[in-house]
């Protein structure tokens, strides 16, 4: 198994503690997909509001059910469990 190296929540600081406090407050806690970006905080912050853009935008022509379930889809053909 690989090894990253994170910043867990009790030491985040500055921007990094902002994206935490965000995370938790939309899922209860920092899932790890967010936690091996946190050496890079600009990236984490970068990379969410992608997720968001794709996943939650009233834009796209696809249900968020519909997007859900292609996320679940591709997670599962490839062998990831997030």
């Amino acid at each position: 198994m690989a090894w990253i190296r994170t910043v867990p929540p009790g030491e985040a600081t500055g921007l990094l503690k902002r994206l935490y406090d965000e995370a938790v407050a939309r899922a209860g806690k920092v899932f790890n997909v967010l936690r091996i970006q946190s050496l890079r905080p600009e990236v984490l912050r970068a990379g969410t509001a992608l997720y968001q853009e794709i996943m939650l935008s009233p834009r796209s022509p696809l249900s968020r059910a519909r997007r859900e379930m292609i996320a679940v889809a591709v997670s599962r053909a490839n062998g990831c469990h997030y």
